[in-house]
């Protein structure tokens, strides 16, 4: 494991970014445990560990890109960051248009064969990152690879995997292996 990734994790139990409980998940799912990458990303420390991860792993990986892009609300503060650490532009995915101004699902410039780095802050089943990518595709752009911070391993790799390149900085099982590590401290 590298020390970037052990910082990474070690992050997560500090911010106490995982919780445990009762929680029904974006995909339906219901869980006895939350990833919140929301909360890891308000710490600017944090923000910078995972864009410059991020921007690492894409040169390792020799993922070329022209953009960075990432589905509102989680993953724009990791977008931006990454967008920052790389000097690529930036776009956000909308949900759904806006139902007002110019009616775009998107906020940012996507020109036809432009390649895109998606990146996501947590997937489950890779739902709402592939919704983002078709919107991507539809406006012209190519998906370089999908990134996310925390894959929880309960189907997003194989159905990323099905059409894209899917890059998780750590899964969840990772995060568990070292839960009495970092919890007694």
């Amino acid at each position: 494991m590298t020390l970037k990734k052990e910082e990474l994790i070690r992050a997560f139990f500090e911010e106490g970014a995982i919780l445990f409980g009762h929680f029904v998940l974006t995909s339906g799912k219901e869980s006895d445990y939350y990833i919140n990458v929301k909360k890891l990303i308000t710490n600017p420390h944090a923000l910078k560990l995972i864009a410059g991860m991020m921007a690492e792993e894409a040169r390792r990986r020799g993922i070329c890109f022209d953009r960075v892009a990432g589905p509102e609300l989680g993953a724009v503060p990791i977008a931006t960051a990454l967008s920052l650490e790389t000097e690529k532009p930036l776009v956000i995915v909308r949900k759904k248009p806006k139902g007002h101004g110019t009616g775009s699902q998107i906020e940012g410039e996507i020109r036809p064969g432009e390649r895109v780095l998606l990146v996501e802050d947590v997937t489950t089943t890779g739902g709402s990152v592939l919704k983002a990518a078709g919107v991507l595709e539809g406006l012209g752009a190519e998906i370089a690879a999908i990134m996310v911070v925390v894959d929880r391993e309960e189907g997003a790799e194989q159905n990323i995997g099905e059409k894209y390149s899917f890059i998780p900085l750590v899964r969840v099982s990772e995060l568990f292996a070292r839960r009495d590590s970092f919890s007694a401290e």
